[in-house]
């Protein structure tokens, strides 16, 4: 008897187990992540950056929430549950991990223009047509067109934006057919499919979400390879590296240097989220100085939530909260990181 009892409880507690490591929560958790040293992503005339120190881009780590990661996730300063809604709004998982990759590319050509023109080098905006974001349920292209394909002629026609497009599709009528060229997977294709009425309009279209795909192109070679990583939130620490290698690799003088904000082609750094988890990595890392997007902070933004900080303001709260020496620096411009970095 007492050895069936046994049994019953070990069968219990393994239960148990499985259900704490891998039953999933209806959320997800948001902790420190990495602070990637960019050498191992960058490389500007087939060279790696050699310098002394480092730039780092910092991550937040992601992950569904388990039971036990969740009550693990109580013990920890930084860690906060998010919500799928609020993470990925109404999208799909596969959606969401399309639009993060588009993010980071397009953050990628934007970086690239802006340490280009600054280092006076020449570059080419390429256009290479439409990217589909996601496609509507009654969309008459959705058994053709999938998340990630570059729409490139409509009736034989190229454009040169994404707003060109969307002119040439009004002027035509629900219920027309039309013919899409796009690329799948490096394959050419076409599928001729009828135009439907876009939700609260009268306005005709293919049911998709679209943003221009662009590509730059330069003299001299560059590449960018960042593996999973997603989003645009890389795009200063990406610019800073390719503009010190095409400067010959003075700014960094043996430092470890780490930060984030989005980056537009205007070299213009945008806010971005979970910035104190950021600093966290980047302590850890051993950076000394992490950039940090010193956003505006607005009049609405203040009478919403009197109690609202900016992306600055965070990043130095972070930093103190952890008794870190790493040096918090308020950025709006690649400009200010630069003259900083020049002192």
């Amino acid at each position: 008897m007492k050895q069936h009892r046994r049994k019953i409880t070990a069968l219990v507690v393994v239960l148990l187990l499985l259900i704490g490591f891998f039953l999933p929560l209806p959320f997800y958790l948001e902790t420190p992540g990495t602070a990637e040293s960019l050498t191992k992503f960058v490389t500007v005339n087939g060279k790696k950056d050699q310098h002394k120190g480092r730039y780092m881009l910092t991550t937040v780590a992601l992950q569904q929430a388990r039971p036990l990661t969740y009550l693990w996730s109580k013990t920890q300063p930084f860690a906060e549950t998010v919500s799928k809604e609020a993470l990925m709004g109404d999208a799909s998982s596969k959606t969401y991990e399309q639009m993060q990759t588009y993010y980071m590319q397009s953050s990628i050509n934007d970086a690239i223009t802006v340490a280009y023109r600054r280092a006076g080098q020449t570059y080419h905006k390429q256009y290479r047509g439409i990217y589909v974001m996601s496609l509507l349920a009654k969309s008459k292209f959705k058994s053709a067109l999938a998340i990630g394909d570059t729409v490139t002629k409509i009736d034989g026609q190229r454009f040169k934006s994404a707003q060109q497009f969307i002119n040439y599709v009004k002027r035509q009528r629900v219920g027309q057919k039309v013919t899409v060229t796009y690329t799948h997977n490096k394959q050419v294709k076409t599928v001729t499919q009828a135009l439907v009425k876009l939700p609260g309009t009268k306005r005709p279209g293919l049911g998709i979400t679209l943003v221009d795909h662009t590509r730059v192109k330069t003299d001299i070679p560059v590449k960018v390879n960042v593996g999973e990583i997603g989003g645009p939130s890389a795009g200063t620490m990406f610019t800073l590296e390719i503009y010190d290698q095409l400067t010959g690799g003075k700014l960094r003088q043996g430092r470890k240097i780490a930060g984030t904000g989005t980056m537009d082609a205007q070299g213009q750094v945008g806010a971005i989220g979970g910035i104190d988890k950021k600093v966290v990595a980047a302590s850890r890392a051993g950076a000394t100085i992490f950039f940090a997007p010193n956003d505006k902070v607005t009049k609405a933004e203040k009478k919403a939530d009197p109690d609202y900080q900016n992306n600055y303001q965070v990043a130095k709260a972070a930093a103190k909260r952890i008794h870190s020496k790493i040096k918090v620096v308020p950025i709006k411009t690649f400009s200010d990181v630069v003259n900083y970095l020049q002192k």
